[in-house]
């Protein structure tokens, strides 16, 4: 078991990189691209912060799935427990996270297309909701996600 703090640490970290980079994109560097006047420069950086913030955060996805199942089956979260109640949450949590992540990843995508036909309209269209609604709602999900967790570990 001596290699379980790794596997806590990695779990740890993985949430820290989707969550904390959601939250530095949407509240530093978003507002940082909008003072940029010219639309097809601002979205062309907007375009690019997207794609590498979620390429970045791709790998840690995983991770932290990976290790939250391996967690929730070393601990035997299972049955009628208050502990597992909040496992399961947490483990829902998670993947309404991931299947958001997947819509933006797939508007961003729908968004990089038509900027490249120079429609700058419908990438704009396609861009709005990301940080309008699609991050804010990881971001709170994911705080809530990790409160569970330090529940889990008994704070």
């Amino acid at each position: 078991m001596e290699y379980l703090i790794y596997v806590i640490f990695f779990h740890i970290l993985s949430a820290v990189v989707w969550v904390g980079g959601m939250i530095a994109v949407r509240l530093a560097v978003h507002p940082v691209l909008q003072n940029i006047g010219d639309d097809h420069l601002r979205l062309a950086r907007t375009l690019e912060v997207m794609g590498r913030l979620f390429t970045l955060v791709f790998p840690f996805i995983v991770i932290l799935l990976a290790t939250g199942l391996y967690l929730a089956f070393l601990f035997g979260f299972r049955g009628e427990t208050k502990l597992s109640t909040i496992v399961h949450v947490k483990e829902a949590i998670w993947l309404l996270m991931a299947l958001n992540y997947g819509a933006m990843v797939w508007l961003r995508r729908k968004a990089q297309e038509a900027y490249l036909k120079s429609d700058l309209a419908t990438t704009k269209k396609l861009l709005a909701p990301i940080p309008k609604f699609m991050l804010p709602l990881n971001i709170f999900l994911g705080m809530v996600a990790i409160f569970f967790g330090l529940v889990l570990r008994g704070f």
